[in-house]
């Protein structure tokens, strides 16, 4: 029986050692699928997985992992991979999406404004905020926007770094998503930060303009896979009622 959400929050832990058993790689991917559903800046989906099952390639993985024992041990991976640069396709994609969806005859006029301002978001504003020429584009606009920003509300990250750090967001969201997924099923993981990313990049043949968002050692903790008790800071000094 799948656990609660609140029980499968409860449950999740990162586990640095994983029992010598195998795990469903069908389950898996179907906590990847769950992953996919999570919230994600402008519906851009700027993200991939790349469900890692063969051992020897696991192997290699758990080296440029530094030979971590979650790595070493899992039974499966899955690398969360960011990808700012297909902006331009998924901005296609969904304006193909819009055109469908509202592909009706006489079709009403709030879902025609609703559709014209949909369209103009993925045709004009999101080739704006994401179009940049080697940093000096964005840090135009940034500038600009800083100014009209002292006389009026204005969204301010324009940035080149701007941009990526809200493709890894949206990447970190889904992570979290399939691992609360996996939890529910009785399955472990543990999200790694401490990896070569270019070598990681080299083995999955993963494009150059790609970012690792994080790599999630998969499997069944062992008696030993958990380190410690749960440490967190008392809520009340982090928790601020408005």
């Amino acid at each position: 029986m799948e656990k609660t959400v609140s029980e499968s929050i409860a449950y999740r832990r990162s586990c640095r050692v994983y029992k010598d058993a195998p795990i469903d790689t069908n389950k898996v991917k179907q906590c990847i699928e769950n992953a996919v559903l999570a919230p994600t800046s402008s519906n851009l989906q700027l993200w991939e997985f790349y469900h890692v099952t063969d051992k020897e390639i696991i192997k290699k993985l758990a080296v440029a992992c530094f030979d971590q024992n979650t790595a070493q041990t899992a039974q499966q991976l899955v690398v969360v991979i960011a990808r700012k640069d297909l902006w331009k396709k998924r901005c296609k994609e969904n304006i193909e999406f819009l055109n469908k969806a509202f592909d009706k005859p006489n079709l009403e006029e709030r879902l025609q404004k609703r559709k014209k301002i949909a369209l103009n978001y993925y045709q004009k504003l999101m080739p704006f905020t994401y179009f940049d020429f080697f940093g000096i584009f964005g840090m135009l606009k940034y500038l600009a926007f800083q100014v009209v920003g002292l006389f009026r509300p204005i969204y301010r990250q324009t940035r080149l770094s701007d941009m990526r750090i809200v493709a890894h967001k949206s990447a970190g969201l889904a992570a979290q998503n399939f691992m609360i997924s996996m939890a529910a099923i009785n399955y472990d993981t543990c999200p790694m930060e401490g990896s070569d990313t270019l070598r990681v990049k080299h083995i999955l043949d993963i494009p150059r303009s790609a970012e690792i968002n994080m790599i999630i050692s998969c499997g069944i903790r062992d008696d030993k896979g958990i380190y410690g008790p749960r440490f967190r800071v008392p809520f009340e000094t982090i928790y601020k009622e408005i």
